[in-house]
Formats: structure tokens, sequence, C-alpha cells
């Protein structure tokens, strides 16, 4: 017989629910928790509805209400795995419409800062399906944060990215630990992958998504291709300097579409955003010291008119919508969130999942419910 339930993840376990999922509480994706209607008969999910808006975080009514400054700093709270990504991605918006062109080493700082982001947020998604790597792979993280703290001044929300530039240089000692990092990250993969094929294997035909399903619910990143929607906004729509190095982005194709695919379409982009990164850092050595950053006034007004800029984030493509009436207020900024559209793709992929192996299923959906709940 058919019965409804009410789901709970993460924190949401506090909630009034039918039923708690226990799911590895370090995954990103049940950080601050969300609930999941489901109608399941014989122990197998018929219907599922994700239900999100327990964070009321109203980011872009946020950033409607300050100036274009603030609204940087504001950029990079709703996905705290993809900080820089999103402040990236407004500062493009922004600079879009002031008609503002960053210098050279500004945009090979900012790629840079993109791929390192790249390889921490997707490492997050990956340790706690490891196994005996899990540990090896949350210390290489951890020091990737450690050296952003070093570039930035700040573990959480950088702030690093400024209209028309960055905040600063990255040093010499900062750039030869991130070159340090890009080495042992393609020496530990060897023994990584293993280890995450070992766990896909265990996943393989679970929670489906067909590449139809993505393109009509807007699904990107990783989660698009394991379904076999090949599709990269650095090699499709090249921004920043990615066209110079076009030739490094060459994830594998998937179609499979289900768990063990999106699992692996993660691990894909490692050594991709590696050799990225050791490509940024190779320009940065060359150009050497100089400007960072355009000359502003003191306050910044948005001449009227709309802009649009997207970026290829960790997760999923992430763009903002900016609206300018000449005020040093946004009139809007709309958010595309990576997260947002992913997890909208639980409903038809988790129908035909066991109960029992709902946990498995949601890990393979990389999902910031900040991003998704903005």
């Amino acid at each position: 017989m058919a019965a409804d339930l009410l789901l709970a993840f993460g924190t949401a376990a506090l909630l009034p629910c039918d039923e708690v999922v226990e799911v590895d509480p370090r995954h990103p994706a049940c950080h601050p928790g969300f609930q999941l209607q489901v109608t399941v008969d014989d122990g197998i999910i018929r219907s599922a509805d994700p239900r999100i808006g327990l964070m009321h975080r109203s980011a872009e009514k946020l950033f409607e209400s300050r100036d274009l400054r603030q609204a940087m700093l504001l950029a990079d709270r709703h996905d705290w795995l993809c900080s820089f990504t999103s402040e990236v991605t407004v500062a493009l918006a922004a600079e879009d419409l002031l008609g503002i062109v960053p210098p050279e080493r500004a945009t090979w700082i900012r790629m840079l800062l993109l791929e390192v982001e790249r390889i921490s947020a997707l490492l997050a998604f990956l340790a706690p399906v490891a196994g005996a790597m899990r540990e090896e792979m949350e210390q290489a993280r951890a020091r990737l944060v450690e050296i952003q703290e070093a570039i930035s001044g700040v573990r959480m929300h950088p702030g690093f990215a400024r209209l028309g530039g960055v905040a600063s240089w990255i040093v010499d000692d900062d750039r030869a630990h991130l070159r340090t990092e890009m080495a042992l990250l393609h020496g530990a993969l060897p023994a990584w992958s293993p280890a995450i094929y070992e766990h896909a294997e265990r996943t393989a035909g679970l929670a489906v998504l067909s590449r139809e399903q993505v393109v009509g619910l807007g699904v990107t990143g990783p989660v698009g291709r394991a379904s076999g929607l090949d599709a990269d906004l650095r090699c499709d729509a090249p921004y920043l300097a990615y066209a110079a190095v076009n030739s490094l982005i060459d994830p594998p194709s998937r179609t499979a579409g289900d768990a063990a695919a999106r699992t692996l379409a993660l691990l894909d982009q490692l050594p991709i955003a590696a050799y990225l990164a050791v490509a940024a850092l190779d320009a940065l050595d060359e150009l050497g010291t100089g400007p960072i950053d355009v000359p502003l006034p003191k306050v910044v007004r948005l001449p009227e008119g709309m802009a649009y800029a997207a970026v290829e984030g960790p997760l999923g493509v992430s763009g903002a919508l900016l609206a300018g009436d000449g005020d040093k207020h946004p009139l809007r900024l709309k958010i595309r969130s990576a997260s947002f559209a992913t997890l909208q793709a639980l409903g038809p992929a988790l129908v035909g999942t066991p109960m029992d192996r709902l946990a498995d299923a949601l890990m393979s959906f990389p999902v910031v419910m900040g991003d998704a709940d903005r």
C-alpha cells in the first residue's frame, strides 16, 4: 500500500517529519538540510518532491538594497563552497554593464582561484564516498583552503574579487604552494581513483537521469555531463582567459546518468582543474607584478541597462542578471544557481529508488542548500 512520507536530511531533522534519512554529516548537500516529500509503495519511491525554503536567505533582495561594492561582498554568501565563483560571476556582469576591462593579471588570478576553488569544492563531495582515501582527500582540501585563506585573508567568504580586478597580487610563496599542491594532486589521483570507482560500482543504475531530463530542467555541470550533456562554458562561451587554454578542457563523456556516473563526473574534473591552475600560474609568473585592478570613483553608479554573465562553476553554471537605472544600487540582481536546478532533478531521478538506497542516491547530487535556497 502506498504511503506519503515527509523525509528530513541534515539539520532539517529538527523539524517535524515522518522519517530522518541518515546521510554522512560531512557531505555538503546536508549541511543545513532540506525535506523531501515522497510517495512510497512496497519500499520503492514512486514520486519525490524536494522541499526547500527553510533558510529564508533573500539574497537577491539584499543585493538590491546595497551599493555595488557592498553587493560584491554579499555575492559569496549563498554558496559557501564556491564563494569566489559567485563573486566573479557578479563582477563580470557589473563590468559588462559599466564597460570595465580588468587588467590581464587580474584575469589570470581570477581563473587560477576559480580552478583552485573547483578542486576544493569537488573534494568536499568526493571525500565522503572515498572509503580508505577519505582522510587523505580531506587533508588535501584542508591544505587548499589554508592557501586560499593566506591569499585572501579570510577562510570563508573571501571578498577577493573587485569591480575591475582583484584585491591583491598573489605573492611568490603562495604561488609556489599552489604549484606544490597541484603536483601532489596529480600524484594522489592514481590512489584516489580506485576508491571512488569502488563506490561508483555499488551505485550503478541508481537514480537515473536522462539527457532529455537534464536539458528540460536546466541542469548543468557534472550532473549534466553524467547524463551525456556535453556542455562546458569554459569551452562553449570562453570568459576570462579560458580561450587561451581551451585544449586543456576535455572531460570524458559519460551517458549512464546514474549515481555512479555523477560521482565519476566529479572525479573527472580534478585533473583538468589542476592543469588549468598550473597554466594560470605559468601566465602569472611570466607577467610578474603590475596592475591588478581598475581605479574606480568613490561611488559607482550602474548605467541604465541590463547585463548577464555566467561561469562554469564547480557544481554547474553560475549566472547573474544585473539591471541598473543610474543609481548606486542594482535595480535588479537575479541569481542563476547551479544547485537550484540540480535539486529539481531529484524529483524524476528518485522515482524507482529503493528507500534503503536513498542516502546513496542523494549523495551523488552535488548541491549546496544555501545556493538552492538563495
